[in-house]
């Protein structure tokens, strides 16, 4: 669609400029709010200026994987990753969706882990045995927030085709950047496995082990 197709959201400012310090390093960063009250998520500016073909991230939020640091995912991983690569350039945007379990929320994201702890199916297929749709995220206020801070072109952190589609309707311009992160368990194989079926550009891995030494590898 044509950017005017877009309708405008809210972006408010979240206070004044500050640094961060992130992995020993100063970040700076400007905070907004997306939509009303932040209802839709976050937008931070990282970096002294918003430059043209700079790094974006869009990412839903995950509290297992963010949180809690759980292995059996990759969002905490790509962020950590996306964060990496903006804050060595020093300019880009990280958009941080309020979207938990695929935009079905978290109870159900629960409902889905369990079903698949007991079937042995992958989230997708668990999603839809419990009558929700694999995957309900959108991510029209994510591409409204960088048309209205006035982005024409940017480089898109993201191994997910429909994010990459999403921005290039609205009229920008994308290069997508892949983040390939290795599985941290065999569990989080089978994740990344189901992700590349349902279209998510990622490599092939081969299937994970712990040593007893406690080192990681793979087959």
């Amino acid at each position: 669609m044509p950017p005017e197709d877009i309708g405008p959201v809210m972006l408010t400012p979240v206070g004044d400029q500050r640094y961060v310090i992130r992995k020993g390093h100063r970040m700076l960063v400007r905070d907004w709010e997306i939509g009303p009250h932040g209802r839709f998520g976050l937008a931070s500016v990282i970096g002294p200026d918003l430059l043209e073909n700079c790094l974006v991230r869009i990412h839903s939020r995950c509290l297992h994987g963010e949180v809690l640091q759980s292995d059996d995912c990759d969002c905490g991983s790509e962020l950590d990753m996306a964060l990496d690569l903006i804050q060595d350039a020093n300019a880009g945007v990280l958009i941080y969706l309020e979207q938990e379990g695929r935009g079905a929320g978290l109870i159900a994201k629960a409902r889905a882990y369990q079903h698949g702890e007991r079937t042995g199916d992958n989230t997708y297929a668990s999603y839809r045995a419990l009558g929700l749709p694999p995957d309900s995220r959108t991510y029209e206020h994510a591409v409204a927030a960088l048309l209205e801070f006035g982005l024409r072109s940017l480089r898109l952190l993201t191994n997910n085709p429909e994010k990459t589609a999403a921005a290039r309707a609205a009229g920008l311009v994308v290069t997508q950047v892949p983040l390939h992160t290795p599985p941290r368990s065999e569990r989080a194989r089978r994740y990344l496995e189901a992700k590349r079926q349902y279209g998510h550009h990622l490599p092939t891995y081969r299937r994970w082990r712990l040593r007893l030494r406690g080192s990681r590898d793979f087959w």
